[in-house]
């Protein structure tokens, strides 16, 4: 038992401490996308605007070759459009909070707007050559990084309802540890309908409130160092729960072999976790 136990502990914690070093300085910041449909046939700028009468520096993070490619007549417009008590993000600068983007669309038709000046309460503006203008009602970020949807042909602006991110989050935080946990006791020959109904049970209650918590952790705060601080000191938690229970109520088995079971599935599914927390909660602010 220890020898089929021991190398794959090792193995998993190590995994589990390079993963952690390399999150530990990947803090994410506020992020915006803006996907533009049917856009202009002519060149166009889009700014974010936020509530304000004092902008700071014009332009003040735009690089001098990315300032001399501006169109300074479309520059003037998209300025003259922004309305009283309001300012743009990018075309008149956020105060005390930098901001980084570009007023003109990637090659995908987006528009990102990150770091911490991206507002909470926004409008979109958008000016094309021709004078057209496209100003949105005011808008409210519920989480870190989220993505709106400008239609510009309708003149309109849609946002994903943020419960889609928040079930997605969770269903992978919860089943990929199933997945890992269940084969691990199939693998170790403990799958049996008793030890199933076990297994499910525990689970469901452990590691269902931990993805629960930190699926609204990760999409309210981004998946950052606090979050693997938190993250940690709660598997500990379950680990000693599912020792308990394991030990308790696993039938074919030590309680050795259960204990031994319990260390390695939940060592396991935290490596897994680690490894997929970043590109899963890539793909919820995607949808969010």
């Amino acid at each position: 038992m220890k020898r089929t136990f021991r190398p794959l502990l090792f193995l998993a914690l190590a995994i589990a401490l390079l993963t952690t070093t390399a999150f530990a300085d990947m803090g994410p910041k506020s992020q915006l996308v803006v996907r533009v449909e049917n856009a202009p046939d002519e060149p166009y700028y889009l700014d974010i605007l936020a509530e304000s009468t004092k902008p700071a520096n014009q332009l003040h993070n735009y690089e001098q070759e990315a300032l001399a490619e501006l169109d300074p007549a479309l520059l003037e417009s998209l300025i003259s459009a922004i309305p009283d008590g309001w300012h743009g993000c990018l075309s008149q600068g956020v105060e005390g909070a930098p901001i980084f983007g570009q007023l003109t669309a990637r090659e995908d038709g987006t528009h990102h707007f990150s770091y911490h000046g991206v507002p909470w309460t926004y409008r979109i503006l958008m000016v094309s050559a021709s004078g057209e203008v496209f100003l949105s009602d005011v808008q409210e970020r519920t989480v870190l990084q989220s993505s709106a949807t400008v239609d510009w042909a309708a003149k309109t602006l849609t946002a994903p309802p943020t419960w889609v991110g928040y079930v997605v989050q969770f269903l992978s935080t919860l089943l990929p540890t199933l997945l890992v946990e269940g084969l691990l006791l199939f693998v170790l020959g403990l799958w049996n309908r008793k030890n199933a109904k076990v297994f499910f049970a525990v689970n469901l209650i452990t590691q269902g409130a931990l993805a629960l918590f930190f699926s609204i952790s990760a999409i309210q705060n981004g998946v950052n160092f606090l979050y693997l601080l938190l993250l940690i000191p709660a598997e500990l938690v379950i680990l000693l729960v599912e020792l308990a229970a394991y030990r308790r109520h696993l039938t074919g088995c030590t309680k050795g072999k259960a204990s031994g079971y319990a260390a390695l599935a939940n060592v396991c599914s935290a490596v897994l976790g680690y490894l997929l927390m970043e590109p899963v909660w890539r793909f919820v602010v995607s949808i969010s």
